[in-house]
């Protein structure tokens, strides 16, 4: 008679360190909330999520350092270079959006979330806490749980995890977008769309990640690419499983045709929410996508790069043509987004293309971008929670005339970010953008490039309609800028600081990106 032998799962404790002590700080977060008084929840949940993200990197940056490289717990996460720059990035910008959270000084000693969030807006429940001065501290343990679910999509190693990490991501988000203290009704209604469109995605998502299993008999991300590249079977359950698969993808990165949440979910969802879902779920989204399409689906490209390429088109069209329109500054800000998610994609068309030594490749220019694109994002929205109206944000772009005027060192700065999104020479934005347009030149898709230019060049009006106004127009009945804190000013000033030097000295972080560009399978 045969024993059956049964392998001791095994878990790489340090190598996974990161990922722990965000699970920790987290879970210590949900502690606080049941343990320590209402009175001193917010210092200790800010001192808390601060010690946390910065356990985290120090880890992270230990384990880099050591070139700590594999696959942990039995193929669930793999550790790779691409994983090292996509957590770094993600915990950097987690950091500095989950300050924000912390801002107090513009809300009159309250913060940005609603003081009874569950209850109905304008009820005698709302009233009552908004009166005693509440405020939900939960709101910081909410975000480390997001940023563990974008830390494992980025790094998943099957399909499953991969599943599992969506959720973990999304989840927070779509209870903190709810929680805005001004107009409760449009945070309520944003929220519920999030929730109900990503539930709808994330069931295409499942049935695909079903069939692809059907189709290799695993969920592992390897040996899906092993069963494509040594087929047994008619092609049918792989094409259908990839699309299905794509559209969940695809709906987080926010392109066309699954942009439609992006504008109304940025615009009713707190601000500084709204900032850290900017570039949170675009850098997660992007860098589970990258690791799918390149490792499983590598060997396919000939199939979905067509498909990505008019993705991309469509997706860079209508995102700059919906923003000329918008008078909202976050909604102008949640089309431009959709917009730059078209940029990026014109170089996941690349498809890891050989590049010359010292040139980025496709997952290289990508985590430029992206990098690149979050500081001017983070410290975008961090600048539209200071400019404030009688009740609460003031977001019409008109309420901005005069910014410049009286305010010239914010209306300055925020004109920096505008240009770097813009694609302006001397800021992060034209180098990102120079290096996915050339990485979808050296994938074979110069057209892609040319067209990716030419909405560039469109898209620059409608930031610099923005500057005119700030600049050029006349100071109205509109905002007026609220005197923010340090947990605002830094990440307003880092972000600044970070897309100058990007603009003009992308060499040490192009090479840092370059030495970690191969995935692991």
């Amino acid at each position: 008679m045969t024993i059956l032998e049964i392998a001791a799962p095994t878990f790489e404790w340090m190598p996974l360190a990161p990922l722990l002590a965000i699970l920790l700080g987290a879970c210590l977060g949900i502690l606080v909330e049941a343990f320590v008084p209402r009175a001193y929840r917010y210092p200790v949940q800010v001192v808390l999520m601060i010690v946390t993200l910065l356990a985290a990197f120090g880890l992270l940056v230990a384990n880099w350092v050591q070139d700590a490289k594999g696959l942990l717990a039995m193929g669930s996460v793999v550790l790779d270079g691409p994983t090292y720059v996509m957590w770094a990035a993600l915990l950097v910008f987690g950091l500095l959006a989950l300050l924000v959270f912390g801002e107090r000084t513009l809300g009159r000693g309250v913060s940005a979330f609603a003081a009874s969030a569950a209850s109905t807006p304008g009820s005698a429940v709302e009233l009552g806490a908004i009166a005693q001065r509440r405020e939900h501290s939960e709101v910081f343990p909410l975000g480390l749980f997001a940023v563990l679910g974008m830390m494992v999509f980025v790094s998943a190693g099957d399909l499953i995890v991969l599943f599992i990490a969506l959720e973990v991501m999304s989840l927070p988000l779509y209870l903190l977008s709810a929680m805005a203290r001004h107009r409760r009704l449009l945070s309520q209604e944003a929220a519920l769309k999030y929730f109900l469109l990503g539930a709808f995605s994330s069931a295409f998502f499942l049935f695909g990640i079903a069939l692809l299993y059907g189709y290799a008999g695993s969920f592992d991300l390897s040996k899906i690419a092993d069963a494509i590249n040594g087929p047994t079977m008619g092609r049918g359950l792989l094409l259908t499983g990839m699309g299905l698969l794509a559209v969940g993808l695809l709906f987080k990165v926010g392109a066309v045709p699954f942009q439609s949440w992006v504008p109304d979910v940025y615009q009713g969802a707190p601000t500084p929410v709204t900032g850290f879902m900017a570039i949170g779920i675009k850098l997660a989204a992007v860098g589970g996508l990258l690791r799918v399409f390149y490792v499983a689906l590598g060997a396919e490209r000939w199939t979905w790069q067509p498909v990505i390429a008019v993705v991309a088109v469509l997706t860079m069209a209508i995102g700059v043509i919906l923003a000329l329109t918008q008078s909202d500054i976050k909604r102008l800000l949640a089309y431009s987004a959709v917009s730059h998610a078209g940029f990026l994609l014109t170089a996941v068309v690349g498809a890891m293309a050989e590049v010359p030594a010292g040139r980025l490749n496709s997952f290289g220019s990508i985590s430029y971008y992206l990098i690149a694109y979050g500081f001017a994002t983070i410290g975008s929205f961090a600048i539209v929670t200071m400019v404030r109206g009688e009740a609460g944000e003031a977001t019409s772009i008109e309420a901005w005339a005069g910014l410049g005027q009286h305010h010239p060192a914010l209306a300055g700065i925020f004109t920096f970010f505008l240009l770097s999104f813009a694609g302006i020479p001397l800021t992060g934005g034209f180098i990102g953008k120079w290096a996915v347009f050339a990485a979808a030149w050296a994938g074979g898709y110069p057209w892609l490039a040319i067209t990716g230019i030419g909405f560039s060049l469109v898209a620059a009006y409608l930031y610099l309609r923005v500057i005119v106004v700030m600049f050029f127009r006349p100071a109205g009945a509109g905002g007026h800028v609220g005197s923010a804190s340090l947990l605002t000013w830094l990440p307003i000033a880092i972000s600044a600081l970070a897309t100058l030097v990007l603009g003009l000295i992308p060499g040490p972080l192009m090479q840092l990106i370059s030495g970690a560009e191969v995935f692991l399978r």
